[in-house]
């Protein structure tokens, strides 16, 4: 294919590659790119790497639309120089690195670590794979003023990341953010970057976090004694080939329980996820080898983590014995109810006490909170605002628990990010209080709507993948906004709340609201039907993200079968009247 037929700008940011001072190896790559696959170049070049709600991610390889030496060398020199600028009151900076069982984690760690160093930065990296939590934990507890982790989380295995964190334990969020970007974008040469370790300034670090990290998770128990009764509760554990095995089954333990099977053949932590399809807990089929060891040993629950281990997916036995998954909403429903319940129960709510939840996370844990006077906070999709709102609320307010539909919770606030690790021992210890009562989880789901009343959601993806992909999926949005409906499922659209022009419009009584959350490319429709749909673009993969929240009366039990196929309808119908 002839050069004219790629975009010049793309052509230009190629060769400055190739005039520029890059390995021998990276410039073949880019060569045979120009030559034979013009639309692997145009995707790798058209668009530098941007932090986020995930920070930096992509797929590897040559470009500056890859995660590769010199996005993430550029990436870290950023993050130090803003370093040095915010903390030029400080000495001995400091930075904790944790790493996945993703290809190259460790040259990507070690990159980070070289730059890092060179630039006179004390450098705590960890001496195998962690866990991301465990990474926001090692800042707090060695009090350093960043973190970074190699991680992209459950992406297929030819993307990774960097994954940056402030002095808090929390991603970046505004103006960090944007400050380390504006810093990266300044570095226009790649002998901007230092890539000279400084040897003496990187130090090892593992068996000692460990141990403070799953001393704190233990004290979170609330329920020793119910535990202790139920410690010979079944579960199988999977880490799909990823950092869990580290620390969840040594978490059970902590926690009292003794009866954790392991599938042997995905505790190899390997980069290419070589029994599953992909490695996200949300996919069904990524639990498939844990639901047979399960029912191999009569289990009653199975987890499954993400490679970084920040996300747990869960599966339960049903009232036909059969193993079930819950999906996000439903397990953040019964680990909230249970954390709350329990608060109450133990004499420690003061009215002072609250929640977090994201704004595509459904209704049903503001019902829950705000029936035994505990607050809540909605936030943007992203763990990273949620740690905002512990970091605002710290010495004001205590945090009972949070969590979004995409499978990540945190219960206590000595973690800042989503933590798998804690969410299976809680998510553990609240079965055992269900088995108190003579009760599964699952059938503790219909209780707890009988109550606060059935909600039922559903997340559909659009892939577009590329840059003709992040165009089309941008028309959408502003279609969306140029034309919004009216009415969807024969139902009205009363209430219209565009986050990327903070406004809410109620359009029964004509009055506007001002949202104050930071601005996010995110629409919400909601029906009178008191139906929900969220339409939102990925900040970390090439698709745009579809929520449909439904609701309805839940008068008794018995009636659960055939109200939940009610809300299935209804979300059927929802998504058809949509186009989708």
């Amino acid at each position: 294919m002839e050069n004219n037929k790629i975009d010049q700008n793309v052509l230009d940011r190629a060769q400055l590659w190739l005039d520029g001072d890059y390995d021998t190896e990276t410039k073949s790559k880019i060569r045979e790119m120009i030559e034979n696959s013009p639309a692997e170049l145009i995707d790798a070049f058209y668009k530098d790497l941007e932090f986020g709600t995930g920070g930096l991610r992509g797929v590897m390889g040559a470009g500056t639309n890859r995660m590769n030496k010199y996005t993430v060398g550029a990436a870290t020199q950023g993050l130090a120089n803003y370093m040095k600028k915010m903390f030029a009151d400080r000495e001995g900076l400091s930075v904790a690195i944790a790493f996945d069982s993703r290809n190259n984690n460790t040259f990507f760690a070690g990159i980070c670590a070289d730059v890092l160093s060179a630039n006179g930065i004390k450098v705590f990296v960890f001496d195998d794979i962690r866990p991301t939590p465990e990474l926001s934990f090692a800042i707090r507890h060695l009090k350093c003023q960043a973190g970074i982790v190699i991680t992209a989380s459950h992406n297929p295995p030819e993307y990774n990341g960097f994954k940056a964190y402030w002095e808090d334990g929390g991603q970046l969020i505004a103006p960090h953010d944007k400050n380390v970007i504006g810093e990266v974008n300044k570095i226009k040469d790649i002998d901007q970057i230092n890539f000279n370790r400084e040897s003496g300034l990187v130090e090892s670090i593992g068996e000692e976090i460990d141990k403070a990290y799953l001393e704190n998770i233990a004290a979170l128990s609330l329920s020793p004694e119910i535990v202790k009764k139920h410690k010979d509760l079944k579960i199988v554990y999977t880490p799909i080939h990823g950092t869990g095995v580290k620390l969840v089954p040594a978490g059970l333990k902590a926690f009292g329980f003794k009866n954790i099977y392991n599938v042997p053949e995905q505790d190899i932590a390997d980069g290419n996820f070589p029994t599953v399809k992909s490695p996200n807990p949300e996919e069904p089929a990524a639990l498939n080898m844990a639901i047979n060891k399960a029912k191999e040993i009569n289990a009653n629950i199975v987890m499954a983590t993400d490679p970084d281990a920040d996300r747990v997916g869960i599966a339960v036995r049903n009232n036909k014995n059969e193993f079930v998954l819950l999906n996000g909403n439903q397990t953040a429903t019964l680990l909230i109810n249970y954390l709350i319940k329990k608060w109450k129960e133990n004499g420690k709510l003061t009215g002072n006490e609250y929640i977090v939840k994201t704004i595509v996370t459904s209704e049903i844990l503001k019902d829950i909170a705000l029936k035994n006077g505990v607050d809540y906070f909605d936030t943007l999709t992203g763990f990273k605002f949620i740690a905002e709102v512990l970091r605002l609320n710290e010495g004001k307010k205590t945090f009972i628990g949070g969590g979004e539909e995409s499978y990540g919770y945190l219960v206590g606030d000595f973690v800042r990010d989503k933590d798998a690790v804690i969410s299976c021992c809680m998510i553990a210890e609240t079965a055992a209080w269900a088995a108190e009562q003579g009760k599964t989880l699952y059938e503790l789901l219909p209780d707890i709507y009988v109550e606060f009343g059935f909600y039922k959601e559903r997340l559909q993806s659009i892939v577009r993948k590329g840059k003709t992909g992040a165009e089309e999926i941008a028309q959408m949005m502003v279609d969306y906004r140029k034309n919004p409906p009216a009415k969807i499922n024969n139902s009205e659209v009363v209430v219209i709340k565009d986050y990327q022009g903070q406004i809410e419009k109620n359009l029964v009584d004509k009055t506007k609201r001002t949202i104050n959350l930071p601005k996010s490319n995110v629409l919400q429709f909601f029906l009178a039907d008191g139906s929900k749909i969220s339409v939102r673009p990925s900040g970390t993969e090439p698709k745009i993200k579809f929520y449909f929240s439904v609701k309805d009366e839940l008068k008794n039990k018995s009636e659960y079968d055939t109200l939940n196929a009610k809300l299935e309808k209804r979300l059927d119908s929802i998504i058809s009247d949509m186009g989708l």
